[in-house]
């Protein structure tokens, strides 16, 4: 054998016994007695606190859930209605007219016509166009149409003030002329 043969089979041997699975067994063997030494600290659930009923003192008012009870919360409620004026009362109770689920904000007159010898406005509203007649009602506040001229609509809107008293208030809805 040559030289070079020679040193050629030594180097392959160094690097097959570098190869061999004695660090292997060492890293395993410290893998185990760490997974054995530790510990897991977990801190014991506390005991559930005892449950102690307390006794019901108010035998002798009213229970909240009769018929007592409620009879005076409506007594109550329909005095406060009655205190706060006729203004609002009959406005509860109707049925709401399409164009009161949009704000005023959103309305705008795009004219107005002679029907039946009655004044009508036509208002837009997301791009649909509706007829309002005097009497009709729009807008949130419980706006009723008291006017309709060619260039306007005036309504009378019932709102709160800051100490949550109704009162009334006018608003008008203005022509809205295109501009091009």
């Amino acid at each position: 054998m040559t030289r070079l043969q020679l040193l050629a089979a030594a180097g392959l041997l160094l690097v097959l016994t570098g190869c061999g699975s004695s660090s292997e067994d060492e890293i395993r063997q410290w893998m185990t007695e760490e997974r054995n030494q530790t510990r897991p600290k977990v801190p014991p659930i506390p005991a559930p606190k005892q449950f102690k009923p307390e006794a019901y003192t108010n035998a002798t008012a009213v229970e909240p859930f009769s018929n007592q009870k409620l009879t005076q919360a409506l007594k109550r409620d329909a005095a406060q209605v009655a205190a706060n004026g006729a203004l609002v009362a009959p406005e509860l109770a109707r049925r709401k007219e399409p164009l009161e689920a949009f704000p005023l904000d959103s309305m705008s007159v795009v004219g107005s016509i002679i029907k039946a010898g009655q004044p009508v406005a036509l208002v837009k509203v997301d791009n649909l166009l509706y007829q309002v007649k005097l009497g009709n009602y729009l807008g949130q506040n419980y706006g009723r149409v008291t006017k309709i001229s060619e260039t306007e609509v005036t309504l009378r809107e019932i709102v709160q003030d800051a100490v949550g008293e109704w009162i009334e208030r006018v608003a008008t809805l203005q022509l809205q002329e295109k501009s091009k």
